[in-house]
């Protein structure tokens, strides 16, 4: 059943809400009651995508928002009274900075609503959600107020399909055993330390943070995969390690994977769009990609070249890199390490 946000909150006064990308703490409570919503909005410009924000008691309204920059991604610890956000059509057609927000309830009950799924959030719980498509999401902290923590994550640097991200969207994603636990300490502890950290530091735990969050998607998407014991997943498996091992091989290819396995092209083919939903040659070539990126922006490698980190990760020809590498980023590489 889909939540009735818009009802539930009619009425509410509501602020835009507009992005920015640097590290800030406000406390609503050092302004007139009359200012704190305004406020609010000014603060999570460092830290949100534009959003419509509101509150049913506007003139009772407090926040505290905590956030900072770790790479190219970007953490915030956050506490509210009741509060509604809805990010509409019109919105993202005007500005969408296409990231996936993970987040953490730490107390209170929230509400999230997108595309056809929906989920009523406990502390605990972890959540997906992305800017690209129209979301509505309601908290609730009328004795003490709500608490989260929310990463933002370009989509581009997440290493899985969007299709299969979006089936996680909106979905409750508990915390209390396994993988998903090691993600909410992970975002819990980093958002309570925030200024212990040096800026390497941040570049570090964002790199991090990327590692983690693919891995959870990838293991609650296994669910809906063959069950690990069959074939052709023992081979996806055998074949991914593989592809891992030489992924440095400048000749690595579908055809030198499928002869070091015995098995056809046709099949091997065949493995990864039942297993990955993407083709051999993509799959490696977002791996080489990746372990560029990182090692762009490692400090501890700051005195090598792009050419030679374009050689590193895989790639023969630094020109082919630099291309791959913008149509990947976004960006060319010397322009996303001097980002950076």
């Amino acid at each position: 059943m889909r939540l009735s946000l818009s009802a539930a909150w009619a009425g509410a006064a509501t602020v835009a809400v507009r992005p920015a990308a640097s590290s800030a703490t406000t406390d609503s409570t050092a302004f007139p009651a009359r200012e704190r919503l305004e406020a609010w909005r000014s603060a999570v410009d460092a830290s949100l995508i534009p959003t419509e924000v509101g509150s049913p008691r506007p003139a009772a309204f407090n926040a505290r928002l905590s956030a900072m920059p770790l790479g190219a991604l970007q953490i915030a610890s956050l506490a509210y009274s009741s509060l509604v956000s809805r990010r509409s059509p019109r919105m993202i057609r005007r500005c969408d900075p296409e990231y996936y927000q993970v987040g953490l309830i730490r107390s209170g009950r929230h509400g999230i609503d997108q595309d056809h799924a929906s989920a009523v959030l406990r502390p605990g719980n972890l959540v997906v959600y992305d800017s690209s498509r129209p979301f509505e999401a309601v908290s609730t902290g009328n004795v003490s107020p709500s608490e989260s923590v929310v990463l933002h994550l370009p989509q581009r640097l997440l290493p899985l399909p969007a299709r299969q991200v979006h089936r996680c969207c909106a979905r409750p994603i508990p915390a209390a055993g396994g993988i998903g636990q090691l993600l909410a300490q992970f975002l819990g502890t980093v958002a309570d330390n925030h200024d212990r950290y040096t800026a390497r530091d941040a570049i570090r735990l964002g790199n991090i943070a990327v590692d983690l969050i693919t891995a959870v998607l990838a293991h609650h998407l296994e669910i809906d995969r063959p069950p690990l014991h069959s074939p052709t997943h023992t081979y996806y498996l055998r074949i991914v390690s593989y592809i891992e091992r030489h992924l440095l091989r400048p000749d690595l290819n579908p055809a030198v994977i499928a002869a070091a396995h015995g098995i056809s092209l046709r099949y091997l083919h065949r493995i990864f769009q039942q297993h990955h939903h993407t083709s051999v040659g993509a799959d490696i070539r977002t791996r080489r990609l990746e372990r560029a990126r990182r090692e762009l922006i490692d400090p501890c490698l700051g005195h090598l070249s792009v050419a030679a980190i374009a050689a590193r990760s895989g790639f023969d020809r630094p020109a082919d890199f630099t291309r791959a590498f913008r149509r990947h980023v976004g960006m060319s590489p010397r322009d996303y390490r001097t980002r950076a």
